[in-house]
């Protein structure tokens, strides 16, 4: 295991190195590069620690031989809340590696990610003017926190995400989104949704901006076009619902909404 594990790294921070992390700059060198940061960052999501307590802990004792320097807990958060952009190319980078990328299917959906269960909770947290009330239509509960927006390939590899207040109307913020990330969506694909996108405004953006066709499931004031497509939807929750599992969305304590140590 030890030696697979120094593998996958290896190879992790090589590929990381060649491909996202920018070039050096003059000046002193952090202790920690970029690519070394990064490195640890998918490494911990790779290896199931939801919390960065935990996985400092863990890389301290088993990693300490592959890094020059590994940093405290404040240090390492302190780095990473700063590398969002970084983490988004290397998002990006691994996932353009899988086969699937260059299929002609593409997923779109948004479900609500809670991070405050009571109203204290709420007036303390750090997360006010950002978060925002919005209900649950699968559970039928109103919630305060964000909602979390998809695009995944068909077997669930994020292509690009976003968190929104769910004050804000779905459609505007996927055509956001997709504004954003048009060069992730190529001429003639698909794209499968559900009825929250539905409104000739969205489709028209999709077929005339992004060149693509969207598949979603018809209203029952519309004519026949593709039906209900009740299976594609269950696929679509499924990928959603593992998405939430492997990142602990929902598991509490994950999401920190309050002051804490």
């Amino acid at each position: 295991m030890k030696t697979n594990l120094d593998a996958l790294l290896a190879a992790l921070y090589v590929f990381i190195d060649d491909h996202v992390a920018p070039c050096r700059r003059i000046g002193r060198l952090p202790k920690l590069t970029d690519a070394e940061l990064l490195c640890l960052a998918v490494a911990q999501v790779l290896l199931g620690f939801s919390s960065a307590r935990h996985w400092i802990r863990f890389a301290h004792a088993r990693l300490g031989h592959l890094f020059r320097y590994l940093p405290q807990q404040s240090a390492y958060n302190k780095r990473l809340n700063a590398a969002g952009p970084l983490i988004c190319r290397v998002i990006e980078a691994l996932a353009r590696q899988v086969p699937t990328w260059n299929d002609d299917l593409r997923l779109i959906d948004s479900t609500p990610l809670p991070c405050a269960a009571s109203r204290e909770t709420v007036k303390r947290s750090g997360l006010a003017g950002h978060c925002g009330y919005g209900y649950c239509r699968s559970h039928s509960r109103f919630f305060w926190g964000y909602r979390l927006y998809l695009v995944t390939t068909a077997e669930g590899m994020p292509v690009t995400w976003c968190l929104a207040n769910p004050k804000i109307g779905e459609r505007e913020v996927m055509v956001a989104l997709l504004e954003r990330d048009h060069h992730l969506v190529r001429q003639g694909q698909v794209i499968l949704a559900d009825k929250g996108f539905a409104g000739e405004e969205f489709e028209t953006f999709v077929s005339e901006r992004l060149g693509a066709h969207l598949v979603r499931p018809d209203r029952k004031d519309e004519p026949v076009r593709h039906g209900k497509i009740a299976r594609v939807r269950q696929w679509i929750e499924a990928v959603i619902d593992t998405l939430k599992g492997q990142l602990s969305l929902e598991r509490p304590g994950t999401v920190r909404s309050g002051p804490g140590p």
